[in-house]
């Protein structure tokens, strides 16, 4: 039995919007949810038992990174990521693909490196051959062991093996790589369909496969990708490509492209998409899930999430403040009034401050805390709003100074 399903409720607000339910082993998905990245098997700083408290339904885990480190047999002794990262809800993984086109940058300048060897990234038919950007050392991706990977690392939902397309790109490459990804995304399927099948014997749980639309910025390629990966037997749709240097615009506009074409019966990721304003836009056109780094990487940075106002509105940097700054240094505030986070209900803007200043490590846990409970809360009155019809005024609260749209 695939222990695998979604429900949705269209809500006939603007171009798609929806409400639905992923039903996963490792627990519900209620949608629309953001996915916060945990690259390395963690959302940095962050403690499992935190990002439940904060109300993370499921995060991200990138397939690259733990195939590298700490690798896969490692992860496997532990039966796979739940039981390695202590995390027993939903876990998405990447195919590897788009960290393999994008960070196989060796670190190091071997002297003695042929012409053949010194290429960092090798696209064949048959996959992707890469250099670790750790050391150096050369390694191999393809649909097929893509999706070995994934049922070893043991994730709920996993991404079929696709060419990360590079912006700009011309319409000629475009095309090559999205019917490459095409072909792969079918031999992912098949590969997919014999894990399932060996593990099934062993009484694993299902983990369900969602193919990738590509096409980058042409509509005529978008469509087609849509309908050629829609037509696939797969249990979700995961649209990429648009988090690679594409204007807001070029994304609003693959979307309004790409999800009249897309099965209403299965759910929809946007990957590597999530700034405050891009949520807005992204549930009007019918995404289920989205992840994005940049509300724990600004926390990081000391870039604390807060709602719009006449000071802080929905411009491309805006919903922030910057807590390093010097104005805060004597700040008694909350980094939100009535917040109910952790970082907000005990500390004030002069303490983050002061530990951001002197470069004292829990500034990035209280920093994430607070974003990550920002965009969770943010996503849960969306949903409410979707659920009561008042979705599109509250989209024209959050964004009536933002002509990012």
């Amino acid at each position: 039995m695939k222990q695998f399903s979604f429900t949705s409720t269209q809500t006939g607000i603007a171009a798609g919007a929806r409400m639905g339910t992923i039903v996963t082993p490792h627990g519900i998905i209620n949608t629309p949810a953001f996915v916060p990245v945990g690259t390395q098997a963690t959302v940095k700083s962050l403690t499992p038992d935190e990002l439940s408290t904060l109300g993370v339904q499921l995060f991200f885990v990138n397939t690259y990174h733990t195939y590298l480190r700490p690798g896969l047999s490692v992860i496997g002794s532990f039966g796979g990521l739940h039981a390695f990262m202590g995390w027993n809800g939903p876990i998405i993984t990447d195919s590897g693909g788009f960290q393999v086109f994008s960070l196989a940058r060796p670190k190091y300048k071997p002297a003695d490196r042929d012409e053949e060897s010194a290429a960092l990234v090798k696209i064949t038919e048959d996959g992707v051959w890469f250099r670790s950007h750790w050391d150096g050392s050369k390694h191999f991706f393809s649909p097929e062991s893509s999706m070995e990977y994934q049922w070893t690392l043991g994730s709920d939902i996993h991404i079929a093996f696709d060419e990360c397309t590079p912006y700009p790109a011309t319409p000629a490459y475009a095309r090559k790589a999205m019917d490459r990804t095409h072909r792969w995304a079918e031999r992912s399927l098949i590969a997919h369909t014999k894990l399932w099948q060996s593990h099934k014997k062993e009484g694993k749980p299902y983990q369900a496969l969602y193919g990738v639309v590509q096409g980058s910025v042409y509509e005529d390629l978008r469509i087609e990708s849509a309908e050629k990966i829609s037509g696939m037997d797969v249990d979700g749709i995961a649209i990429g490509g648009v988090s690679v240097g594409e204007s807001k615009e070029e994304m609003k506009n693959v979307l309004q492209w790409v999800t009249p074409h897309l099965p209403h019966d299965k759910p929809r990721h946007l990957l590597g998409v999530g700034e405050i304003d891009d949520i807005f836009v992204l549930v009007e056109h019918g995404m289920d899930t989205f992840d994005c780094v940049q509300p724990t990487r600004l926390a990081r940075m000391g870039k604390l999430y807060v709602p719009p106002n006449k000071v802080h509105t929905g411009t491309r940097d805006g919903y922030m403040i910057d807590i390093t700054g010097k104005e805060y240094a004597c700040d008694t505030s909350p980094v939100q009034a009535g917040c109910g986070c952790f970082t907000c209900t005990h500390f004030s803007r002069a303490y983050i401050h002061h530990l951001f200043r002197v470069r004292e490590l829990l500034s990035y846990r209280l920093a994430s805390i607070h974003n990550i409970h920002f965009v969770t809360e943010l996503v849960s009155s969306i949903r409410e709003s979707l659920g009561k019809g008042t979705f599109l005024e509250m989209k024209q609260q959050w964004l009536y100074n933002n002509h990012t749209y």
